[in-house]
Order: structure tokens, then sequence, then C-alpha cells
């Protein structure tokens, strides 16, 4: 089902201009036709779903070729955000990429994603970069170059698994990685208070029947929590999780699962909230990507993707309305 039959060519090229910007280059080939590998690079809202080093997208601009979004990713241990612009070009199979505002030590990062079609079927995927570093220090560059070389056969690599595993199964990626919400007024309540609730994590054990155990820590700086989790489902099963969440106070709490479960090669969400004049407005939205070499073995013999969707959908969104029932009842 889907086998993953990657060639690996990924290797990297560091040169230097007079005008000391770097220009990296990561290569892979896949089976995966181009099309559906860029359609999957272009939608940004999935990365965190897709890509282990994305940890929350949150589109600013979006156009019909042109749009702009801030980026949360793990780069070098640390929770990074910045500000992008790209062109996508689906007729070209390109997709051009420019940090607007960089987070230090890096200066400047622009680059492209390039899919080309390979002449007995399948793509290679070439991810070029280009960057200026703080000061053009060489430790610096170093710093970034080691990066971008761990992150980017990374992100080439996921890529390829989701679009071969679709491929195979005669899907696209969409039917693998998508989306889907919930959203619930909280009457009598503000949006301050339900985003409390939810911040407020560090509690829930004494707050919300299915959790046992929370390990929370905070950098209030950045907005970022890293969390362990244990929870009961109502089988009585035990699961430990573990997230790292970007929270802008107030507002939004989006977070990704560092460790899925076997159902799920990625899992991403964010909690939305809003005042109205009803009560604090929230919603509860997840993307994830299923991993279908575990539907049959997660959910029995006779098991379907389509099964594997609406049984996540029940599952997640069922969880998500319950912890906004709580959050109605204690917040304020």
């Amino acid at each position: 089902m889907g086998r993953h039959h990657t060639r690996h060519t990924q290797h990297t090229q560091h040169t230097q201009h007079t005008q000391h910007t770097r220009h990296t280059r990561h290569t892979l080939v896949s089976s995966a036709p181009p099309e559906a590998l860029y359609d999957l690079a272009a939608d940004v809202g999935r990365w965190p779903a897709v890509f282990a080093p994305s940890v929350a997208a949150e589109y600013l601009e979006r156009g019909e070729r042109t749009e702009r979004f801030r980026l949360w990713a793990s780069v070098g241990g640390e929770v990074k955000t910045w500000v992008s612009r790209r062109e996508r070009d689906r007729a070209g199979l390109r997709i051009r990429f420019d940090q607007e505002e960089s987070a230090a030590p890096i200066a400047s990062m622009g680059g492209e994603w390039i899919f080309e079609p390979l002449p007995g079927g399948g793509t290679e995927i070439v991810l070029l970069h280009d960057f200026t570093a703080v000061g053009d220090d060489p430790d610096t560059v170093a710093w970034i170059n080691a990066a971008l070389d761990r992150n980017s056969p990374v992100e080439l690599a996921a890529l390829a698994r989701i679009a071969e595993l679709a491929t195979g199964l005669g899907a696209v990626p969409g039917d693998l990685v998508f989306s889907f919400g919930d959203t619930v007024t909280l009457p009598g309540r503000t949006a301050q208070e339900a985003y409390a609730f939810v911040h407020r994590a560090d509690l829930w054990p004494e707050r919300l029947p299915h959790v046992r155990r929370v390990e929370l820590s905070e950098d209030a700086a950045a907005g970022v929590q890293e969390m362990e989790m244990d929870t009961v489902t109502a089988d009585g099963s035990a699961h430990t999780t573990r997230s790292v969440r970007v929270c802008v106070p107030g507002r939004r709490i989006a977070y990704k699962q560092l460790v899925p479960p076997r159902l799920l090669l990625g899992h991403s969400g964010r909690w939305e909230f809003a005042d109205t004049g009803a009560g604090a407005q929230v919603t509860a939205e997840h993307t994830v990507a299923v991993n279908p070499a575990a539907v049959r073995e997660e959910l029995g013999a006779g098991a379907s993707l389509a099964d594997a969707r609406r049984y996540l959908r029940d599952v997640l969104g069922r969880n998500s309305r319950a912890t906004l029932e709580l959050a109605g009842r204690h917040a304020g």
C-alpha cells in the first residue's frame, strides 16, 4: 500500500558570492507525480502536519499567485518565527519564497521549490535556499548551514512520503492531509476568559476529567509553550502526548503534536477566540496527516481511508468540544 521507494540523492552545495550571500541546494527523487508534490508544498496551512520542523502557520494575505504568511518552526532546537512572501507558479511547478523579516541570526533568507518531471515518471524535488547571516560571522554561517542541512532533507522526505502514499492508493495528498473544525459559542464568557482556560493547560488535570497529568514550560516573551500530557480515553486506555504551542494572548493558540499516535503521520491544530454579542466564540481546528499503513491495524481489517477520516473527525472533534464545554463552565 503506497510503498515508499524514493531514491535519495540529497546533497548540499555551499557557495559564496562577493555580497556574502550563501546558496544551498538539496534534492530528492520521488516516484510521485510533480503536481501532487507541488500541491502539498503550495498549501502552507498543512505544513505543521506534514513537516516535522513546522509548528504553526498563519496566512496574512492570499492572492491567486502570491501570498504572505507567518511561520513558526523549530530551528536548531528553538522555535523561531518569520514572515514570508511566496510566488506560486503551478504551470511551471515552482514556488519562490522570500522572508520579509527573518529571525536572528539569519539576516535574510529566500529560495525556491522546483518540481522537475523525470522522463521515466516521478519527480526530482529541488529545494534551494539563499541567505545572509547577521554580521556575516563564520560561526553563524555554519549554524545556518547546519540547520538547513538538518531540516531540508526532512522536509523533502516528508513531502515525498505523503505524495507517494496517496499516489499508491489512487488518491491525492488532500485525501491524507485534511483539516476540520468546530465553532462553539460560550454564553456569558469573554474571549479572554476562554483563552485563559486553554492557555493554563497546567490546570487541566483538575479541570478536565480525561487529563491525568500535564507538565508545562513556557517562554512567555516568545509565546511558546512545551507541554507533556497524560490522558485517558473513553475505553480506559492511557496516552502520553507531547506538544509545542504558540500563543497569541486572547486571540489564538496554535499547537503541534510532536509524537502523534500510530494512526497519524502528523497532527496540528489551533484554538481561535473572538468576542460576540452572544458570548465568546471559540473555533477548534485540527489538521491531520493519516498514516494509511495503520488504518486496518487500528480500526479493523475492513477499515478504509474514508473510515479513518470519519473516525478522526469524530474523536478529535469530540475532544475539542468537551474541552470547550468545560471552559464555558470554568471560565471566570
